[in-house]
């Protein structure tokens, strides 16, 4: 394991704690989440996606935030990531925000062929000076390697299938992706700390992904319901309502269909809340149809949101654990505090069992 390597490069994080990563959610992890979570001993994700048009922006207001918050750092750089969307990203558009506003990492994420993010990942090092370390988000046991070998990025975050959002359409749970993913990279020779994604919602989720060989954890479908994220009533109140999320979401490719949104490569789809464009899209409704009612749907504001709504509501099958909106700060301490007692009896009470067979 590769913690005391995360803890070198971000002075930030909270010491003896387990390491908690904020999910850079499109149009929901701006600035003010980010930096509640780095501001909070863990590292917030800013979500740059696919269109960086507003992202130096974006960055400016992360600065003006940082003013007024005591976070120890180095090299002058803001202690916060960056997310893109590669498939969509423009790469100038990137270097130019991030030679204006250093940050302390960047998380690269479905491009058209891997092999793209090795110039994404050369040209980042080179600006930068090596400041801003790489993270790279696989599906994939050979994704990671391959990534691993060809990008030899700093972190790589290993996604499972449980995820909300976008994510390769054909992979295994976190249970078993990333212990393998660790295995291999093992047996390959490669030391890359490894952050596990999906599912993980509350400190019982974190202490079995610790338990499984992750270097930290990262949260995305829980921080859908924090004051600071950037997100409408009606979608926020959905993920209070959903529970059972193995029934309630699905993972498709009709939300992006219905958005307009095209590019993504073809391997993937997108886990949300199964609404009324999934229902008639399984009943067989033309796209286009589809959509002309989803923009309908868009002037209803939060009424569009629902069981009988098209609104589209990215989230995960843990969705059902979260119950209550909350500060950052606090959904994360609270996340440690409680993944810290869950090892603590467990290593206490297999141990003392140990010890009575002895």
């Amino acid at each position: 394991m590769f913690e005391s390597t995360l803890r070198a490069d971000y002075p930030w994080l909270t010491a003896g704690a387990p390491i908690v990563i904020g999910a850079p959610m499109m149009r929901i992890s701006m600035a003010k989440l980010s930096v509640a979570v780095s501001a909070a001993g863990g590292i917030g994700f800013l979500a740059a996606g696919f269109d960086l048009s507003g992202l130096s922006g974006d960055l400016t207001q992360v600065r003006d935030l940082l003013k007024s918050i005591t976070i120890t750092t180095k090299d002058d750089i803001l202690p916060i990531g960056v997310g893109f969307q590669n498939w969509g990203a423009d790469m100038q558009l990137a270097i130019n925000a991030l030679a204006e506003h250093p940050v302390a990492a960047v998380w690269f994420f479905a491009p058209k062929q891997l092999s793209d993010l090795m110039a994404w990942t050369k040209v980042i090092r080179e600006s930068s000076g090596g400041r801003t370390k790489i993270w790279i988000q696989v599906g994939t046991v050979g994704e990671a390697l391959e990534v691993a070998k060809t990008s030899k990025p700093d972190v790589l975050v290993v996604q499972g299938s449980d995820s909300g959002g976008h994510g390769i359409a054909q992979r295994a749970s976190i249970v078993t992706l990333l212990p393998e993913v660790a295995d291999v990279l093992a047996k390959e020779g490669v030391s890359t700390p490894l952050i596990a994604a999906g599912g993980i919602l509350d400190g019982r989720g974190s202490a079995a992904a610790l338990a499984l060989g992750a270097d930290g954890i990262c949260l995305g479908t829980r921080l859908l319901a924090c004051e600071e994220a950037v997100i409408a009533k009606g979608y926020q109140d959905e993920i209070l309502r959903v529970s059972d999320g193995g029934v309630s979401t699905v993972s498709t490719k009709i939300y992006d269909a219905v958005r307009g949104i095209q590019g993504w490569p073809d391997a993937y789809t997108g886990r949300g809340v199964a609404n009324q464009s999934y229902l008639d899209h399984l009943q067989g409704m033309d796209d286009v149809e589809n959509a002309a009612l989803y923009k309908g749907a868009v002037e209803q504001g939060d009424a569009g949101w629902g069981p009988s709504g098209r609104m589209t509501t990215y989230a995960g099958t843990g969705v059902g654990l979260v119950t209550s909106v909350k500060a950052a700060r606090e959904i994360v301490t609270e996340v440690q505090r409680d993944a810290v007692s869950i090892l603590s009896r467990s290593a206490s009470r297999f141990a003392q069992g140990l010890r009575n067979r002895l």
